[in-house]
């Protein structure tokens, strides 16, 4: 995933947990407050300082991140990716 400028690593906020644009709200609290039924309105009515777009790129690196897959890293130096192949006609 290409992620997006939003969503901001380091170790100095929140011990390195994917923030919201380095502000000190994880992507993962975005997400729990929308699967727990708040709207955009109450989010940001919440955290004026959030914007709608953070919203919806803290729930598309949730969706992100539930696909990944680790692996140990003696796995890792084992696996080959193949380039995707487009259809064509």
């Amino acid at each position: 995933m290409n992620h997006s400028s939003r969503i901001t690593f380091d170790p100095a906020v929140i011990g390195g947990k994917p923030c919201i644009r380095g502000l000190r709200v994880t992507a993962g609290t975005v997400v729990g407050l929308v699967a727990s039924g708040y709207s955009d309105a109450d989010i940001l009515k919440a955290y004026p300082y959030l914007e709608k777009e953070d919203i919806r790129q803290a729930l598309a690196y949730a969706a992100w991140r539930a696909e990944e897959i680790e692996l140990p890293d003696e796995a890792k130096s084992r696996v080959r990716i193949l380039p995707i192949q487009e259809k064509t006609g």
